[in-house]
C-alpha cells in the first residue's frame, strides 16, 4: 500500500501522547478527524495500532513495530521537501552534562571557518534519557554529551560517534592533603571521598571510575548547579570531584585541579543521532566534528596510558589516529 504521510503523522503524534485529544490539538485537528486518519491507516495496514479502553490508549504490538519506521518516514518526507525547496534549516541539537560545559567543544567546532556551512540551534536538555526521547520523537536532530548504552531497544534506534576524549582532573579544596601534588594516580584518590554533582544513577562515568579505582563515593544530592557543587567540595573533609581538564574553575573558588595520570582517565564526548534517519545537516556536523578532532588531536587514546570505561573503549580504538607525541607527558607520582 502507499502510506499517506498525514495518516502516519496522526499515528506518531497519538503514539507520543497516548491521548487522542492532545494529539489532535497538536495537529490542529478535531479529535474526530484524527480518529478517522488513524482508522484509515489501520484499515490499509490490516492491523490495529492502538488499544482503546477505560484505562486509556496504548500501542498494540503492531503499533510498536510501526513507530520507528513511521518516524523515519516522516523525517524522509521533510528531507525530500527541503531538498526540492533548497531549504537548509539549522540542526536541532540538544546538549546534556551542563556542569562539564559541553558547549566548549561545540563552539570550537562551529566557530571554525571550515564549519561555516554548518548551522545549529543548540538547546539544553536534562540528561541523556531526555535527549534520547527527543531524538526518537523527532523533536531533535542530534545530541551532544557523554553516551552510555541503555541496555534496551534504544541502543539499536540510536547511533553515536565519538567526538572528543578529554583528560579528567581531580577537583579539590586547596587545603586537601593531596592538593599540593603535581599529579595523582586515580587509586590515590581512595584516601578521599568522591562528591557527586547529582544522583549516582545519572552519572555513569563517575560510578565506573569509583568502581575501577575503589574510590569511596558520597551519596549524590540534587543537582543545584556549579556553585553548589564547589561549595560541597570545600565543606567535605577529603572531598573531591572529577571534571574534564579544560572546564575552567572560577577565580577565588578556593579549589585546585590536579591532573590524573597512570592511567589518565578520559571523558568521552559523543554526537548522538537516530539510526537510519536521513539528515544531511547532521552528516555535515559530524564531518565538522571529525575535522576539528583531527586538527586538535581530540581522539588520542593509548590503552597502556589511558583509562576509559569499557563501553567507550571499542569505539575509541576504532577511531584512534596514528600515534602523535604524548598529550600529557608522564609525571612522577609519589
Amino acid at each position: 500500500m502507499d502510506l499517506d504521510l498525514a495518516q502516519v503523522r496522526a499515528f506518531v503524534q497519538t503514539a507520543d501522547h497516548l491521548h487522542f485529544g492532545r494529539a489532535a490539538q497538536q495537529l490542529a485537528l478535531t479529535q474526530q478527524a484524527l480518529s478517522k486518519r488513524i482508522a484509515r491507516l489501520e484499515e490499509g495496514l490490516g492491523a490495529l495500532l492502538f488499544e482503546r479502553g477505560p484505562a486509556g490508549v496504548a500501542l498494540t504490538p503492531a503499533g510498536l513495530r510501526l513507530l520507528g519506521p513511521a518516524r523515519a518516514l516522516l523525517a524522509a518526507g521533510e528531507a525530500a521537501v527541503a531538498a526540492v525547496r533548497r531549504e537548509e534549516r539549522p540542526v536541532r541539537l540538544d546538549v546534556w552534562g551542563h556542569l562539564f560545559a559541553p558547549l566548549r567543544t561545540l563552539r570550537e567546532v562551529l566557530d571554525d571557518p571550515a564549519s561555516a556551512a554548518v548551522h545549529a540551534e543548540v538547546g539544553p536538555a536534562r540528561d541523556l534519557p531526555a535527549v534520547a526521547a527527543a531524538l526518537l520523537r523527532g523533536d531533535s536532530d542530534a545530541g551532544f554529551g557523554r553516551y552510555h548504552p541503555f541496555g534496551d531497544g534504544r541502543d539499536d534506534a540510536l547511533a553515536h560517534r565519538l567526538v572528543r576524549l578529554e583528560p579528567v582532573d581531580a577537583i579539590m579544596a586547596a587545603g586537601h592533603p593531596l592538593a599540593h601534588r603535581p599529579a595523582l594516580r586515580p587509586d590515590q584518590l581512595a584516601q578521599g571521598r568522591l562528591v557527586l554533582p547529582a544522583a549516582a544513577e545519572r552519572l555513569d562515568f563517575a560510578r565506573r571510575f569509583a568502581e575501577e579505582f575503589a574510590v569511596p563515593v558520597l551519596p549524590g544530592e540534587a543537582n543545584l548547579g556549579f556553585d553548589h557543587l564547589l561549595a560541597r567540595i570545600r565543606s567535605t573533609p577529603g572531598g573531591f570531584t572529577l571534571f574534564p581538564a579544560e572546564v575552567p574553575l572560577p577565580d577565588g573558588s578556593g579549589l585546585v585541579a590536579v591532573p590524573l595520570v597512570d592511567p589518565t582517565p578520559l571523558y568521552a564526548w559523543s554526537l548522538l543521532r537516530p539510526s537510519g534517519r536521513p539528515a544531511p545537516a547532521v552528516d555535515a556536523l559530524l564531518r565538522a566534528c571529525a575535522e576539528a578532532g583531527r586538527r586538535r588531536r581530540w581522539l588520542e587514546y593509548r590503552p597502556e596510558r589511558d583509562w576509559l570505561p569499557e563501553a567507550d573503549q571499542e569505539q575509541a580504538r576504532a577511531l584512534r589516529p596514528p600515534r602523535p607525541p604524548g598529550r600529557r607527558g608522564p609525571a612522577a607520582v609519589a
